[in-house]
């Protein structure tokens, strides 16, 4: 169990490495992570969503958050699904990320 929680951490920590282009926050403070599920065979599933349908990095940004999670040592499979509900809003963001924009 301390291994996929260690594990976990360094996902989230791979995933905050990933931003947004047009928001200088990275998209695990935006709150557009909404899970990571490590399974007993270390395969990865990402639930995640983007800040609207019509985001311009709509087709890029969940294979970047896949490639990322896939550079973890000790990763297996890695699934990213996008996700539309619950629909993204900014209260959703982290203290820091509110901060960083000035909200």
């Amino acid at each position: 169990m301390a291994d996929r929680e260690l594990l976990k951490k360094q996902i989230i920590d791979m995933i905050r490495t990933c931003y947004d282009p047009e928001i200088p926050v990275n998209i695990y403070e935006l709150g557009l992570i909404y899970d990571v599920h490590i399974d007993g065979d270390f395969n990865v599933n990402v639930r995640m969503t983007l800040t609207s349908p019509a985001c311009p990095v709509a087709g890029t940004l969940p294979k970047d958050v896949e490639q990322r999670v896939k550079n973890v040592e000790g990763v297996n499979e890695v699934k990213v699904d996008v996700v539309w509900d619950p629909p993204w809003n900014p209260e959703m963001m982290s203290e820091e990320a509110r901060l960083e924009l000035g909200l």
